[in-house]
């Protein structure tokens, strides 16, 4: 077994729920529709899309944000209304976009690979930044400080809070002036809590839950800090809901 055993005992309390039951529930519910009467895999017909075909038919709605956006400290309403309806919206549009695309171009019998693999490389890339920007704003709007439970569980992944905390700023001052993420995640392989660079939005750890999400992307900051990423990390954890984070482990 990987890790500290006091740090998956710990972790195994906030995520008592039954996975399994849960990962059925979500998959059942899935498959009704794929293998619903006149669908391509109940009559293994076609390549073509069915009317239950779910790969590239969902349509990404914008998540509204968790709270309002003239209520946190530190971070401006037209920098948060900005990050969310540009940056985070023009992903969601162009995700959707992608998927049209994406299924169009299955249908061509003739199109080079690589031509189809240049629509897939933007898929990876819309898919990322559509998930990780909802975990960044839905980490956001809370008052920063972090309960016993989550002081408790920092501190037995890497000594301390503090020194959990002090990595988390040193790997987003790294990335300032440039692009990228930075996650707390739990490696379920390993079992282990651990924070994670992140050079873009095709990056990310495998068989990794993301805790906390921060955005060092500069659209997340230049409206209000300019090049003074240091104030912004500094904003950021002023905001943190680390209730959020908690839900992220309890439901993973």
């Amino acid at each position: 077994m990987y890790g500290d055993d006091t740090l998956q005992r710990q972790f195994g309390a906030l995520t008592a729920r039954s996975k399994r039951r849960t990962f059925l529930q979500t998959w059942t519910a899935a498959m009704v529709g794929v293998l619903a009467p006149g669908s391509r895999m109940a009559n293994a017909q076609g390549v073509g899309p069915s009317p239950t075909s779910k790969a590239f038919n969902v349509a990404h709605t914008m998540k509204p944000l968790p709270f309002n956006a003239s209520s946190l400290s530190g971070l401006s309403e037209r920098l948060i209304e900005s990050h969310w309806s540009n940056n985070y919206g023009g992903s969601v549009r162009a995700l959707n976009e992608i998927n049209r695309r994406l299924s169009d171009a299955l249908s061509v019998d003739d199109l080079p690979a690589f031509v189809y693999n240049d629509l897939k490389r933007e898929h990876l890339i819309r898919t990322g930044s559509v998930v990780f920007h909802e975990l960044y704003f839905e980490n956001l709007g809370g008052n920063g400080r972090p309960d016993s439970d989550v002081c408790s569980l920092l501190a037995t992944a890497f000594g301390s809070f503090e020194r959990w905390e002090r990595e988390f700023r040193r790997v987003a001052a790294g990335l300032g002036g440039g692009s990228g993420w930075v996650i707390l995640g739990y490696n379920r392989h390993f079992g282990t809590l651990e924070n994670y660079w992140l050079a873009d939005h095709t990056h990310g750890p495998a068989k990794t839950d993301p805790l906390l999400v921060l955005d060092m992307y500069e659209h997340s900051y230049h409206l209000d800090y300019g090049a003074a990423t240091a104030r912004y990390i500094d904003a950021f954890f002023a905001n943190i809901n680390w209730e959020a984070v908690l839900k992220r482990g309890e439901a993973g």
